[in-house]
């Protein structure tokens, strides 16, 4: 029985399992609140820009929301499992599905934002387009796989990295996370080069070559099916669907809650998108409507219907799940729950249009999104040319460069390739504030002492 295969206590650094009063599943939870990675997204922008006088979300909020839900979806999908398949799960699977399962899901959940740089998508960007824009260049310096990972860099890929990689210095398996956790947050497993094949024609890719071997393990342990050995291309592992799925029902609603709060959208307009969506989805929306009328602050009425809309979300995502459940076992469903609702609920549907058209495009949101896509390719532009020279070729102000780059970054003894992804994971993992203040000290636009 293929459930009593998928999930496991190994973690990355082959560090044994430990016995304690917490289980290896919760103890993932709490390694990822105490790492370094996951604090930096309290300054990473999710949407909106940072700061402002109106609290919105950054990442780090929205990663602990996402991990709440996932915890409610980990919980019942449990449930369901265990009363399905009850007589053919051993008696650690019974126990996992029981009792830890809703653990993995909220702590890959917890983490499935740390690989994503500063600035939100338009930082990932930036990152990317350096290499394009520098291809004639930078090319031949590096293999065909290599060069894929570069010109199409990836939050998703550089987040296996960040909770698995040894940096100088440093212990080794990264944040050490076990294996179980690690495949529930690989939403588009396979390499760069592959990214367009497969059964589900993936947008992404999900580890760089660097990582490509710790992945193969992760994947062989886990019992991940295998669906092309070269280029390497994995089907999906079962948790993933609830992962994405948490992500997806937050930020649908949450950018809907923010752009509220800074007054893009009024009252009038969310509260009729959110009760549309209850409505269809919730036979009681009586009680709803009853307590909204006791209710007189906007922003308190806006919360109330966005935690009934999350909750109804939540019911649909695990009924999804349930209905979908074979497929998902074996890798086979094309799509994410959240997007087989939405192309069957106009509501929803409606909700993802209008924060395209409103949200998204608003002006604050492009304005950030320029400012950053300009100061991450500008730090590029400013440490990768030194890394990629050889030391005997480095003048003095390529020196300098390299000095501001953190021991634990550099990696001397490497190939080029993965000397240019220490700079990467510099300038992917600094805060939007720690990169705007750097590219303004490079730039000369701030001098001054600071300590």
């Amino acid at each position: 029985m293929i459930l009593n295969q998928i999930f496991t206590s190994q973690r990355s650094g082959n560090h044994a399992p430990t016995r304690a009063h917490r289980t290896d599943f919760q103890r993932d939870f709490d390694r990822i609140i105490f790492s370094s990675a996951f604090r930096r997204l309290q300054n990473k922008t999710q949407v909106f820009p940072l700061p402002g006088s109106v609290f919105v979300h950054n990442r780090l909020t929205h990663s602990l929301e996402v991990s709440s839900v996932g915890r409610s979806l980990g919980s019942v999908a449990g449930e369901f499992i265990v009363d399905k398949y009850k007589n053919e799960l051993t008696d650690d699977a019974l126990d996992f599905y029981q009792h830890n399962l809703s653990n993995v899901i909220a702590a890959a959940c917890l983490c499935h934002d740390v690989g994503n740089p500063a600035f939100g998508h338009s930082g990932e960007d930036a990152i990317a387009s350096y290499f394009e824009r520098n291809e004639s260049d930078l090319k031949s310096l590096f293999s065909e796989k290599e060069w894929a990972d570069l010109i199409n860099f990836e939050g998703n890929a550089n987040a296996i990295r960040t909770l698995t990689h040894q940096q100088t210095g440093k212990d080794v398996g990264g944040t050490q996370l076990t294996y179980t956790t690690l495949a529930s947050i690989a939403k588009y497993p396979c390499e760069a080069v592959a990214k367009t094949k497969g059964i589900l024609h993936r947008k992404k890719f999900g580890f760089f070559q660097n990582e490509k071997e710790t992945f193969l393990d992760i994947a062989h342990v886990v019992k991940m099916t295998s669906e092309s050995e070269d280029p390497v291309i994995f089907r999906r592992h079962p948790f993933v669907w609830l992962v994405e799925a948490a992500d997806d029902i937050c930020y649908n609603i949450i950018d809907m809650e923010d752009a509220h709060r800074l007054g893009i959208i009024s009252t009038d307009v969310t509260q009729e998108l959110f009760l549309e969506l209850i409505k269809s989805e919730n036979r009681d929306i009586q009680k709803v409507t009853q307590k909204l009328s006791e209710i007189s602050n906007a922003n308190e009425r806006i919360s109330y219907l966005r935690a009934k809309v999350i909750n109804a979300l939540i019911n649909k995502a695990t009924e999804l799940y349930k209905f979908n459940f074979e497929k998902i076992l074996e890798g086979n469903l094309d799509k994410a729950l959240l997007e087989i609702f939405l192309n069957e609920n106009p509501s929803l549907k409606e909700i993802e249009r209008f924060s395209i058209e409103h949200i998204y495009g608003h002006r604050s949101v492009v304005e950030i999104e320029n400012a950053g896509y300009n100061v991450m390719y500008e730090l590029l532009d400013h440490f990768i040319p030194p890394v990629i020279k050889n030391p005997s070729e480095r003048k003095s102000y390529d020196k300098k460069a390299l000095q501001l780059i953190p021991q634990q970054f550099c990696y001397e003894d490497g190939s080029l390739y993965q000397k240019t992804l220490g700079v990467i994971d510099f300038v992917s993992g600094m805060t939007d504030n720690f990169a705007t203040d750097l590219y303004r000290k490079i730039k000369g636009i701030e001098i001054g002492m600071t300590v």
